[in-house]
């Protein structure tokens, strides 16, 4: 993720949300309060609490002037004792070991996680943690005093995403048996099998902007539907007419006909189990979105096809884009007085533009006429690494 979640709102109501978030402990008191120069107040969220973050119930609940979902930069660490490196999941384990006849070592403090996803009663470890072989040893009791100190009832492991084309995650139970859970982003219910479908919470910034399109009598394709990540904030926020989902693990089929069911819009979804690039649809779409990272480019031509010819549509691409590092070797290449951030801002226009292009050119080998496309929007949805970003490129595409 890139940077500190927030909540955006304006000064005058800053306290008010800022007691609503501490009520429910979602408040994130190690950094602090950021004051825009619009006259807007960034809170902080704690990560983990990202999955209860309900803005359409917080605007109805407070009226606010101002109320989104941001990134910030420039949050500022506080200092606070709870903080420190003795936090009592370290105390807890340091006892543990004590009473199995093991000794604390000081590199196992760097082996416990630092964050981790909240899905429910289930905390999803990275693979970052618990790497010694010592915890092993340990064993059941282990993760018991993690869960119960995490206040879950289950606890799981990521390893790492699986080669197998389904980009399925390699997920070890390590206490409780069932693996389904529920995240809520937003007001909308996700249900999966957290050893078998992806769920990423950094992207909910792309979730909550799709969420706020007006795409009322609009007919859109989602050609990487998975779980339903932007196919249901399309159909229960955007309201679109209807939305023809694209998914080819059937475990995340399994789980989006269950999504579309909890969320209520099963009649509103078509499935199209299978590979997209075999889908029988054409000349459909008002609105394709192509969630593939780190590049959906297998998808350009069958998203060109599914615009509808007399009208086109727009085009959400999905990319993550690798920026060139910024140092003195790099001579004329990069001007020195410019920053990382608008270097890495040059290189997602140039990419947005070779896209264009190659979208252009993509249109006439299909249909042998020429199309306009301009560039709407380029969105920055979060950073992998300082030079990796995944961004999102909107297309206008219409027949000339």
């Amino acid at each position: 993720m890139d940077g500190v979640p927030c909540l955006r709102v304006s000064c005058c109501q800053a306290q008010q949300f800022r007691m609503y978030l501490q009520s429910r402990g979602m408040f994130d008191r190690s950094f602090s309060l950021v004051k825009q120069p619009d006259g807007t107040v960034l809170l902080p969220i704690s990560p983990s609490c990202l999955s209860q973050l309900d803005l359409q119930s917080l605007r109805n609940t407070l009226t606010p002037d101002v109320c989104d979902f941001t990134w910030s930069q420039v949050a500022t660490a506080n200092f606070n004792p709870s903080f420190k490196s003795g936090s009592k999941l370290e105390r807890t384990i340091q006892e543990l070991l004590e009473s199995q006849g093991e000794r604390w070592m000081e590199e196992m403090r760097s082996d416990l996680p630092r964050s981790f996803q909240r899905h429910g009663d289930l905390v999803l470890l990275g693979d970052s943690c618990f790497t010694l072989p010592i915890w092993n040893k340990i064993g059941d009791q282990l993760w018991s005093a993690v869960t119960k100190e995490l206040r879950a009832k289950r606890l799981a492991k990521m390893s790492r995403i699986s080669r197998d084309g389904f980009r399925s995650p390699v997920v070890t139970m390590l206490l409780g048996d069932n693996s389904w859970v529920k995240h809520v982003d937003n007001g909308i219910s996700y249900e999966f099998d957290v050893t078998r479908c992806m769920f990423s919470a950094g992207n909910i910034t792309e979730k909550l902007r799709v969420a706020g399109f007006d795409c009322r009598g609009e007919t859109v394709v989602d050609l990487y539907a998975g779980i339903g990540y932007f196919t249901l904030p399309y159909l229960v926020h955007a309201r679109a007419s209807h939305v023809h989902a694209c998914e080819w693990n059937p475990d995340a089929v399994a789980a989006l006909q269950k999504n579309l069911e909890v969320n209520g819009v099963p009649e509103r979804c078509t499935i199209h189990p299978g590979d997209n690039r075999q889908v029988q649809l054409c000349n459909i779409a008002d609105r394709v979105n192509l969630g593939l990272i780190p590049t959906s480019e297998d998808g350009w031509p069958v998203a060109c096809r599914l615009l509808k010819k007399t009208t086109g549509g727009v085009l959400h691409i999905h990319q993550n884009v690798t920026s060139p590092l910024l140092n003195a070797a790099a001579g004329d290449a990069a001007p020195q007085n410019l920053s990382a951030k608008n270097a890495d801002r040059e290189v997602w226009r140039a990419w947005a533009s070779d896209t264009a292009d190659r979208i252009t050119s993509l249109f006439k080998d299909l249909s042998g006429a020429s199309w306009v496309i301009n560039i709407q929007h380029i969105e920055h949805v979060k950073s992998y690494a300082p030079h990796v970003h995944h961004v999102v490129l909107d297309l206008d595409c219409r027949p000339n």
